[in-house]
């Protein structure tokens, strides 16, 4: 973990350091202060956010911890009184079902637990068709206890897959986010979860969210709920020595744009509505000094350790740090949320009808998430800048810029030009125009994308259609 000068600095850089409207201590007293009230009789009522909850999965960090998974299994299971028979589901991917990894999770779990139940068939990049096979599976098992080994698509199967082994009589769609889905309340209590996770990427290990494809919308949508969040993570860096480079570079991307979008988002004292009562505060809560924290410290060291992860499979610290960075990211995120990259990504990803990721699985068209997020991130935060431009600023310091001179008025073009630099470094392809899209497509893309707004209305401007389609329009090409 960080030494305590790296901790030090990490705060430091986020007291008063931004002089935008939304972020300067100097302009508005800080996240104190509020902007957004209606009179109501002789006062004011507040209608934005006044407070912020963080919250995350515990977590265990260390080489070798994914051996622990059947004393955490049943230390979760007395801690909550748990008194029928262990009857544990293993979630993994058809790829790592045959891998170490795996099994030295069955086999702590079966000598502790007996019997377990393995489901391999999640999909890689999560569909609501996959998504039913796995709960399906769980609700035939009857299963009371979750481990999930594998990256953001295996984590977030099981997360819904436990949700609806409990919500028994319930659809899917109960749950999903609006207005894709009724979004209902989950219920509380639902069976121990531990996520041990195989990538460097997704921090699924730590947030309430889970993801995949709704194909009758052409896009993304997916469950967000602090109840969803793994009750613990087994966080292993001995499990991602053997990823794929290309699987390391899309996946670390993602971790770059979860700690920039959460450092950029909204600040939680401009969302909309107040919740009342506060127990409905949302898990996505706009910029905090909190999540400021984890967010920086991820973007940091993803600047440091990324590109050697990439290029040496065999750099077991810059895999480990990526891995650290990723689990950072998460719980930066996993309440201050993400805003454009991500929500103009899932159309992309959805509406792909040919690419074809090397080192992933050729079953089917895959474009994968971070490739997917970080192909619009120069022609975003260009767009971006001017709603926080000193943030900006510091965001392209740390990827290289020298802003020693800068004016805040570069903010957007400067970080914009290293994100480009980051990204032909690691072989990102030249914009949209390689998944099949052209500008053409922008409106369509639009489209699918705006019901998303429980990401897209984190962004710090207001959400202007005309405005993401130019975005989309100028990220055709990248370089």
């Amino acid at each position: 973990m960080a030494s305590r000068n790296i901790v030090s600095k990490v705060l430091a850089t986020v007291q008063g350091r931004c002089m935008c409207p939304a972020h300067s201590q100097a302009y508005n007293g800080g996240y104190g202060n509020f902007h957004r009230c209606t009179s109501s009789g002789g006062g004011s009522v507040r209608t934005t956010d006044y407070a912020v909850e963080m919250s995350s999965s515990s977590v265990v960090y260390g080489p070798g911890v994914t051996k622990e998974v059947g004393y955490q299994m049943q230390r979760l299971r007395a801690s909550r009184e748990i008194r029928e028979p262990p009857n544990i589901g293993l979630f993994t991917d058809n790829k790592l079902v045959s891998m170490d990894m795996v099994e030295t999770a069955r086999s702590a779990l079966e000598s502790v637990c007996g019997k377990v139940h393995v489901f391999s068939d999640v999909r890689i990049e999560p569909d609501t068709e996959s998504i039913q096979k796995a709960v399906d599976f769980a609700r035939q098992h009857q299963l009371n206890g979750y481990v999930a080994v594998g990256g953001g698509s295996v984590i977030d199967t099981a997360k819904v897959a436990n949700l609806l082994s409990v919500a028994r009589e319930a659809d899917i769609f109960d749950f999903v986010n609006k207005p894709m889905g009724k979004g209902q309340e989950p219920p509380p209590n639902l069976h121990p979860l531990i996520a041990v996770p195989t990538t460097a990427g997704t921090g699924s290990e730590t947030t309430g969210v889970a993801v995949f494809d709704y194909t009758a919308m052409n896009s993304k949508t997916g469950i967000g709920h602090k109840s969803l969040r793994p009750s613990l993570g087994l966080v292993d860096p001995e499990n991602v020595t053997t990823l794929p480079s290309r699987v390391a570079a899309w996946s670390g991307f993602d971790v770059l744009c979860h700690a920039l979008e959460s450092y950029t988002a909204l600040p939680y004292t401009e969302r909309q509505p107040a919740p009342t009562p506060p127990y409905i505060r949302p898990a996505y809560q706009g910029s905090n000094p909190i999540s400021d924290v984890w967010s920086l410290h991820a973007l940091r060291t993803t600047a440091k350790y990324l590109r050697r992860a990439v290029a040496d499979p065999g750099d077991s610290e810059a895999r480990s740090e990526m891995l650290l960075a990723s689990m950072m990211a998460g719980v930066g995120f996993g309440n201050a949320g993400v805003h454009l990259c991500h929500g103009l990504s899932y159309p992309l990803a959805s509406l792909n009808k040919k690419y074809q990721a090397p080192e992933y699985p050729a079953d089917h068209p895959i474009l994968p998430h971070g490739l997917s997020v970080i192909i619009t991130a120069p022609a975003v935060f260009k767009y971006t800048a001017s709603a926080c431009p000193e943030r900006h600023l510091e965001a392209a310091g740390i990827l290289g810029a020298d802003i020693s001179n800068a004016k805040l008025s570069d903010a957007g073009d400067l970080l914009a030009e290293e994100l480009r630099k980051f990204m032909f470094d690691l072989g990102v392809p030249n914009g949209i125009q390689e998944f099949g899209f052209s500008a053409s497509d922008s409106a369509d893309l639009v489209t699918a994308a705006m019901p998303n707004k429980r990401v897209l209305q984190l962004a710090p401007h207001p959400l202007v259609e005309e405005h993401l389609a130019a975005i989309y329009e100028n990220s055709v090409s990248v370089y």
